[in-house]
């Protein structure tokens, strides 16, 4: 059965947060919202909640899946960040942006891109996620909320609740979110590339 934490967008009780947090811990696969659109999470190192949040998203083992990160400092525990790319990390974190960047050996290699040893990370501006991800200890592997055959993300709870019953644990329902996934910026080149157009702003890059 599919439970239904209703959390204050800006205030999120911090009795829900550590109940959440608590499925998580113990496999569970999660609807959240963030700053961009509501996501499914699931533990880092859990391969069997991993493998039931491809299986609802339909994606294959190619398809990148996106480390949820409290901070700056702890997305450079997980990828292989050069100054020059940390300076620019620091003007764009938080906020709803996922970056492509090498992976470090602290990222299961099943989860890495199978030729480029990269992997999707990103520092979310959402206190309910924010707050999650502080109860839980460390970052959660997450992926936009969108089902096989539609085009948007689920944006909002009630939805949520109908399409995913008996298929995540928790829905945690903080209204309505938006529409649109992050901007993806690819930073493995010389210069960061912007790969997906999406919710945060890219205005600063022309």
């Amino acid at each position: 059965m599919t439970q239904r934490f209703e959390v204050h967008p800006t205030h999120p009780q911090p009795r829900l947060l550590k109940q959440a947090a608590a499925v998580l811990k113990e496999g569970g696969l999660l609807a959240l919202p963030t700053d961009a659109c509501y996501v499914l999470a699931c533990r880092l190192d859990d391969r069997a909640a991993v493998d039931r949040m491809r299986a609802l998203r339909g994606l294959d083992e190619k398809h990148l899946l996106t480390l949820l990160c409290r901070d700056l400092k702890e997305l450079a525990t997980y990828a292989q960040v050069d100054n020059r790319q940390y300076r620019f990390l620091r003007d764009w974190t938080p906020g709803a942006y996922t970056f492509i960047l090498p992976a470090t050996k602290e990222v299961p290699r099943r989860l890495w891109h199978p030729s480029r040893k990269t992997v999707g990370l990103r520092v979310p501006d959402h206190p309910v996620i924010l707050g999650l991800l502080a109860e839980h200890g460390e970052p959660v592997l997450g992926t936009s909320l969108i089902l096989p055959g539609e085009d948007e993300p689920i944006s909002d709870p009630d939805d949520a609740m109908a399409k995913l019953a008996r298929r995540v644990d928790v829905v945690v329902d903080a209204g309505a979110q938006g529409f649109e996934p992050t901007t993806v910026i690819d930073m493995t080149g010389d210069a960061p590339q912007v790969t997906r157009v999406g919710r945060g702003p890219i205005d600063r890059m022309t």
